[in-house]
């Protein structure tokens, strides 16, 4: 990508694997596969097998040029097949694209981008998840406020918020692999998905073509049945997803009046045109945006999925080139930035305790009720602490302490109200949890 906004919507490797340049790559892959799963089954010559891959690597094809020739035609693998007949020569040239139609290559093209892109961004996920392992791993024992509907709920820890993001993204990190990668099939059916002009051999060269790309085997061809790309797209957009839902926590956790986290950079990161004090989470606010494109872009990969009419769609096949490309940028470029905010991130303990403290305990009030529960019943205990609640918040809501003590006396010493609202003491399984998630991690990543 390249351009205003490619600073922002094209970072990271996956962005090198999209775009003109690396479908047309792709397409040519396709080509030279062809050509030698031809030589494999004895319908070409291997010397001529060899000369188309040879153009198709060596010749220098222009992107740009074979895309405003392809308007012709509505696909750019027309043109293409002229330039690299042209280009081979020769009784080679006659097996340039044999038995194959445009949507072959260009359907085999996007499974090929789509691996090389998921794979790149498949590993910037890993980058992130493995800096949100070494937070989860320092800070298991950093007290936090956690926050439901916006509102303090009860404590948690910033390890175990961390643990939670970089497991979303394991897990959608290994859904990409696995469908862009794993499943990945590559497209060959011939004119109306017959391989009519193969004859009997057909089967066996569209084995030998997957084969030499390390894709799936297309039998029967899939022409008109867009599980493949939809469910890269969905893949895509659940790791996306991941991506933008860590990022949006840290910029909120970046907020002035939070401030339990913050993205330290070097000069300029972070600033403003007009205000000289600011210092914006710009990386997280990067993944974000990036992450906010994937909705739009799968649903419309999901709307082009019904192929009619009959044996090729007429325009819902085009529709699904740029927005494919453009989900893989951005869901590369997402995970890149979450992974850069992740390394400038810098928490806060001490402000995330004060943070808790500033209700006067009310995060703790579950645990109070639950500690009265055996001896006054669980809902006439529940109805206790909401009053003392009430009181504590008319009162001005900073000292639950002092309520609890005049209704729990003769039931509770205050040493042991004290002890009930200390947030360090009701963090149930948070580190177990953390170590589990670790433990998957570890494990995911010795794969």
């Amino acid at each position: 990508m390249s351009g205003l906004f490619s600073g922002m919507f094209g970072r990271g490797p996956a962005a090198a694997e999209t775009g003109g340049g690396a479908w047309l790559r792709a397409m040519l892959d396709a080509e030279a596969a062809l050509a030698r799963a031809l030589a494999r089954t004895g319908l070409a010559a291997p010397e001529h097998a060899e000369a188309i891959a040879a153009a198709c690597r060596d010749h220098p094809f222009d992107a740009e040029e074979l895309g405003r020739a392809a308007a012709a035609s509505a696909n750019p693998v027309v043109p293409l097949v002229k330039a690299v007949t042209a280009a081979v020569g020769g009784d080679a040239a006659r097996h340039v694209h044999q038995g194959a139609t445009s949507q072959d290559i260009m359907d085999t093209a996007a499974m090929l981008v789509a691996r090389r892109a998921g794979a790149a961004a498949a590993a910037e996920a890993r980058a992130a998840a493995d800096g949100l392992a070494g937070l989860a791993e320092r800070h298991r024992g950093s007290v936090m406020a956690g926050r439901t509907l916006l509102q303090q709920a009860l404590p948690t820890t910033f390890g175990l918020v961390a643990a939670g993001w970089m497991a979303a993204l394991d897990d959608a990190a290994a859904a990409v692999l696995e469908e862009t990668g794993e499943r990945a099939r590559a497209q060959f059916g011939g004119a109306a998905g017959t391989l009519a002009s193969l004859g009997d051999r057909g089967p066996a060269v569209a084995a030998a073509f997957a084969d030499e790309l390390g894709l799936a085997r297309p039998l029967p061809p899939w022409h008109t049945d867009r599980g493949p790309v939809v469910s890269a797209a969905g893949a895509l957009a659940r790791l996306s997803g991941a991506a933008g839902k860590a990022a949006g926590d840290i910029a909120l956790l970046c907020q002035t009046e939070v401030a339990e986290v913050a993205e330290a950079g070097g000069a300029g990161v972070g600033g403003s045109s007009t205000m000289p004090h600011k210092r914006n989470p710009v990386a997280a606010v990067s993944a974000a945006a990036c992450a906010e494109q994937a909705p739009g872009l799968a649903a419309t990969l999901l709307a082009a999925q019904i192929h009619q009419p009959h044996q090729r769609a007429a325009g819902a096949w085009q529709a699904e080139w740029e927005p494919l490309d453009r989900l893989l940028r951005s869901t590369g470029s997402a995970v890149s930035w979450l992974a850069e905010s992740v390394r400038r991130l810098r928490p806060d303990p001490e402000r995330m305790r004060r943070n808790l403290e500033l209700t006067g305990g009310f995060p703790l009030a579950e645990r109070v009720a639950t500690d009265l529960a055996p001896q006054l019943g669980r809902l006439p205990a529940h109805e206790l602490v909401q009053r003392a609640c009430a009181e504590a918040a008319a009162a001005g809501g900073g000292d639950l302490a002092a309520a609890l003590t005049a209704h729990l006396d003769g039931l509770r010493t205050g040493e042991e109200i004290a002890a009930l609202l200390d947030p360090a003491g009701y963090l149930g399984a948070a580190s177990a949890l953390i170590d589990a998630a670790l433990e998957r991690h570890r494990a995911v990543g010795a794969r």
